[in-house]
């Protein structure tokens, strides 16, 4: 018997890869056809989306989703890799901002506004992911783009200072930090980082990982998560048996002739048939007419 298909989440630990959790996922279910959405390195803990069976074509538009994390941050140094586990580049001679100071600079970056991504990072420039380059101790010159902080709220625990943002994909917190520190005059580095949402996707509904060892195959997939909790915010279509044949055959078909489909060129449906969600449709724009074809099918 084949294993569903669907979503599990998996709260990582500090410590470990990405790529350790499902290691553990493929030997416990048995199913090779496992993958996660959103790499966290192994300082950072927290909601790891791990897509099985079907369920992995769906990464891609995981990605998109914006994400939400809480960490903290150490003014008065700078490291190479703008987190406390780089080497440090300087330090802060004298008293360090208070925490109003800091409240404010924090604040200033909510928004959309534009980030370097750092050198110790996954993204590829010309093939080769720059993290690698920096290891080689080659650092080239990298594009500002643009991210949006939705929220960025700081807080005080015990003399250590944090911070929960809510952002869109592709922001670094670590260089959200760094900026931070760089604004204040003092430096700072990401001294520890959590993500706590992916999407719709919550820490509070995920598997500790620890746990797995002590759990059976049942236990584990009654954590699944339909695939089209996704995409519950793209609306919902069911096609005529004759249009959804031609819609599977991969055929372009005419809006105006579908039932419930309205929208603009790159707009997004759920499609449905008697056995539930199948797969994603999109209106694309042909010579100023607008068709319906299957951009993505989940089975």
């Amino acid at each position: 018997m084949s294993t569903p298909s669907g979503i599990i989440v998996i709260d990582k630990p500090i410590g470990i890869t990405s790529h350790n959790c499902i290691s553990k996922l493929r030997w416990l279910l048995k199913e090779k056809k496992i993958g996660h959405c959103g790499t966290l390195d192994p300082m950072a803990s927290g909601v790891l989306p791990i897509m099985i069976g079907s369920a992995v074509k769906a990464s891609e538009y995981l990605v998109d989703h914006d994400k939400r994390y809480f960490a903290g941050i150490e003014l008065g140094i700078t490291s190479t890799t703008e987190d406390i586990l780089g080497e440090i580049l300087t330090e802060h001679i004298g008293v360090l901002p208070d925490f109003n100071e800091f409240s404010k600079a924090a604040k200033s970056f909510e928004g959309e506004i534009m980030q370097t991504p750092p050198m110790y990072s996954a993204l590829k420039v010309g093939g080769v992911k720059l993290v690698d380059l920096a290891r080689e101790g080659v650092t080239i010159e990298r594009k500002a783009r643009k991210v949006n902080i939705y929220s960025c709220e700081p807080s005080q625990v015990d003399g250590e200072y944090f911070l929960d943002v809510r952002c869109s994909r592709g922001t670094y917190i670590r260089t959200l930090c760094a900026d931070i520190g760089n604004k204040l005059g003092c430096g700072a580095v990401m001294s520890s980082l959590c993500r706590t949402e992916v999407g719709v996707f919550k820490r509070e509904d995920a598997i500790p990982f620890d746990n797995l060892n002590d759990m059976s195959v049942s236990e584990i997939l009654s954590h699944l998560i339909p695939t089209e909790k996704m995409f519950m915010h793209l609306p919902e279509v069911r096609l005529d048996d004759f249009f959804d044949r031609l819609y599977r055959q991969g055929q372009k078909i005419r809006t105006g002739k579908l039932k419930g489909i309205f929208g603009e060129s790159g707009d997004l449906y759920r499609v449905y048939d008697e056995n539930g969600f199948y797969s994603l449709g999109e209106i694309t724009e042909i010579d100023g007419k607008k068709y319906f074809y299957q951009k993505k099918s989940f089975r």
